[in-house]
């Protein structure tokens, strides 16, 4: 493979074997593929793909439903090599190949756009990833909080296409690090999977005060106590976020809220130590507020999210937004680590109210909790656990850096229309 000057139409990285060849075709996408193509009805049964079925090219949920019960949205009758492009928030690029032969018809939401390729649909699936496309995409997008294109207008964004045989190869490179991307992903579920079994073993289940797994030296301990979280730990609130500040990158205290709480968490990190907005201690003044010590659990007390049970560790001392709240072992009762493990076994949406979830301060400070006394038994907990988390960590990045090798390498194998 050899790099070539940048080029409308001509990729910057090309195959030897196709570098001396003809400029790649400019066309809109409706003269590459049939765009929602018709059919002839819907079948009695079908598998129902909707926008919460597909992750990162990936199926994530099968859910077989009759006709007569289907949602009006489901009209998308897919035929193998189809892609369902995500037209509701298209930067998510939560797009599918359908490529699944196994008895059933599967069914997309009206929220996909329907291609079938003229060409190589694999090329086309890949095409429709990079940021060139995609930022021609969203610049048609209509809403703010749910950007969406309409099929008409999807239609009428060029594409640049290769002939045949340079799209195979371009797909076949590419599908080659999808694959191994979707190995390295199943190892990272599997390994999340093993930490949420051992977690339900190493803490009591509802209405019990003793693990089914525990280790052989605290066999004969006492059972677990239970008693409120105020006992073992404090309940620290968090703060709103003057708009002036929005921005800055520089400051002694980092202002986290729950999407950098999420961010972390998504790339497999139990600690944070970055955020996207920081404030200096003279603005703290104008908040009114405090920052939270290095060591406090800090998750979503608010929306959606916490629903999610997403927790992370601070590093150092920090500041965090209104919609989260954190919790800090008392250290006289427990450590922070184990406190991190016993928080994140615990589900606020059981003690969330109003039509928003919400959790108050007097809430989570009543959140009961059952732990062990010993502080040593607790130790060994948090540290089979962190170990297991490395691990988790590890497979994360490891699988963060292949995305990212995918995506610049995305960017020199097709032509940009940027500019």
């Amino acid at each position: 493979m050899t790099a070539d000057k940048p080029s409308l139409f001509v990729p910057r990285l090309r195959f030897p074997e196709f570098e001396d060849g003809p400029r790649w075709n400019e066309l809109p996408l409706s003269s590459a593929s049939d765009l929602n193509p018709p059919n002839e009805g819907l079948p009695e049964s079908f598998i129902y793909i909707d926008l919460e079925s597909v992750k990162n090219g990936i199926l994530v949920e099968r859910r077989e439903i009759a006709r007569d019960t289907a949602p009006s949205r489901a009209q998308r009758l897919l035929r193998r090599k189809d892609i369902i492009y995500q037209t509701v928030r298209p930067y998510q690029r939560n797009n599918l190949l359908f490529d699944i032969d196994d008895g059933y018809e599967y069914v997309a939401s009206t929220g996909y756009a329907q291609l079938r390729a003229h060409g190589c649909p694999e090329f086309l699936y890949q095409l429709v990833h990079t940021d060139s496309f995609v930022n021609s995409v969203l610049a048609q997008c209509t809403g703010s909080n749910y950007p969406a294109i309409n099929s008409s207008d999807l239609a009428s964004i060029y594409v640049a296409l290769p002939q045949n045989p340079e799209q195979q190869k371009i797909a076949d490179c590419l599908g080659s690090l999808d694959d191994l991307m979707a190995a390295e992903g199943w190892k990272l579920q599997a390994l999340r999977q093993h930490k949420q079994g051992l977690m339900q073993q190493l803490f009591p289940q509802p209405g019990e005060t003793v693990p089914r797994l525990r280790f052989p030296e605290f066999q004969d301990a006492p059972d677990w106590k239970i008693g409120p979280c105020r006992d073992i730990a404090e309940v620290l609130p968090g703060y709103g976020f003057p708009d002036k500040f929005q921005g800055n990158k520089k400051g002694q205290y980092p202002f986290y809220k729950v999407s950098d709480i999420s961010h972390a968490v998504e790339k497999g990190q139990r600690y944070i130590s970055e955020a996207n907005n920081y404030i200096d201690s003279d603005a703290l003044d104008e908040i009114r507020g405090k920052p939270v010590p290095a060591g406090t659990i800090i998750f979503a007390k608010i929306g959606e999210a916490i629903r999610s049970n997403r927790r992370v560790v601070t590093t150092t001392s920090a500041v965090i937004d209104n919609n989260t709240a954190g919790v800090k072992a008392i250290k006289t009762k427990s450590a922070d680590e184990f406190l991190f493990y016993l928080w994140s076994n615990v589900s606020l949406i059981d003690h969330a109210g109003g039509v928003v979830p919400a959790v108050s301060k007097s809430a989570l400070e009543n959140v009961p909790l059952c732990y062990p006394s010993d502080p040593k038994e607790q130790q060994r907990i948090a540290d089979c656990l962190s170990t297991l988390d490395d691990q988790i960590g590890v497979q994360a990045r490891k699988l963060d850096t292949l995305k990212q090798h995918k995506q610049g390498l995305l960017q020199k194998l097709f032509p940009s229309f940027e500019g």
